[in-house]
């Protein structure tokens, strides 16, 4: 008789009642109990654009390992068929164990249960590079932006932007900074125009350097592990904000940048969020500011909205209001799901 094949797919391609074998990471782990008392696991297991949960039954044949064994932040091998159900995307699992050296051979990689953004990170840190370097035109105020890039060049090139809500992905950091940067030199060009006898005129090349800039404490916040990024020690005690001024305060020590420029620089970066809820202890009191903070808000605002549109499955034309907006987002009755 011969053998059943099965294939060997991403999570991501399973259709429902499909079996395969899988690469996927564990991303969790919760132990939980049924509204009869009954204990079981909720795990989590994803590939770079699919996740799902599996609930693991007492009387599973996986209960003991899941229990004893499983480790979130590992990487398995499963066979599983792959289920819609109205929890959710689930497998049903076959058989399970730990990655090993010999996968490799079967297109393995740690590094590709990420998720990744759509542009080539390398092309998005040189494109802000030539921006510090071109459109600043105070030379001591671009070079240390400049300083600040290539001394954190290896983590900028992976880092996300947060670790959810928005650009929470390999490349997310460049990829939310080169389009608030982008558009700030717009805004910048538009409202210098627009008001010539601003008194102090607005300082184009400190909204330039803000953009770039304000998230640099995000170097410091997050941590990378396998399943993504995650707050460290000093992220989740101090936060982006004020360890992003530090940094400048650090790097400014080799430059001979002005105080004055140096004052609304940092002020700047610990005002781009506005409110004290948000992680700013000042709102935006400068021009400059204002329009970094808009910059920053507006794209990320975007990047919800796009998510909330492209993820949700609520039928009609308005999605559910349960996402990180907590509010209904209308795709119109020709997109209806």
């Amino acid at each position: 008789m011969a053998t059943r094949t099965v294939p060997l797919l991403p999570l991501a391609d399973l259709v429902a009642g499909q079996e395969a074998d899988l690469f996927a990471l564990l991303t969790s782990k919760e132990e939980l109990k049924t509204r009869d008392g009954k204990p079981y696991f909720r795990v989590g297991f994803r590939d770079d654009r699919r996740e799902v949960m599996v609930p693991i039954w007492s009387d599973s044949p996986f209960a003991t390992p899941c229990r004893q064994e499983w480790t979130p932040g590992a990487f398995y091998k499963l066979r599983a068929v792959y289920r819609e159900t109205s929890y959710g995307p689930q497998l049903d699992i076959i058989k399970i164990r730990e990655t090993c050296e010999r996968d490799a051979a079967d297109g393995f990689d740690p590094t590709m249960f990420l998720p990744r953004s759509r542009f080539e990170p390398r092309a998005m840190y040189d494109e802000l590079l030539a921006i510090a370097r071109e459109k600043i035109l105070d030379r001591e105020l671009s070079a240390l932006v400049v300083s600040l890039y290539e001394t954190h060049r290896d983590v900028l090139l992976r880092l996300p932007a947060a670790t959810h809500n928005h650009h929470a992905f390999v490349g997310g950091y460049l990829e939310h900074v080169l389009s608030v940067t982008r558009t700030c030199v717009y805004l910048a060009d538009k409202y210098a125009a627009y008001y010539p006898n601003l008194a102090p005129p607005l300082n184009k090349d400190l909204v330039i350097a803000g953009a770039l800039l304000h998230d640099i404490g995000k170097v410091r916040e997050l941590d990378e592990r396998p399943e993504g990024a995650a707050y460290s020690a000093a992220g989740g005690l101090i936060g982006h904000i004020l360890q992003g001024r530090d940094m400048l305060r650090e790097a400014s020590a080799a430059h001979r940048l002005d105080p004055e420029v140096l004052l609304r620089l940092e002020h700047v970066i610990i005002s781009h969020q506005r409110l004290p809820e948000w992680g700013s202890p000042k709102p935006p009191m400068t021009l400059e500011a204002l329009l970094v903070h808009f910059a920053d808000d507006i794209d990320a605002k975007f990047h919800m909205m796009y998510a909330i549109l492209r993820d949700d499955t609520t039928a009609g034309p308005l999605t559910s209001k349960k996402n990180v907006l907590m509010q209904k987002v209308y795709r119109g009755p020709a997109t209806t799901k």
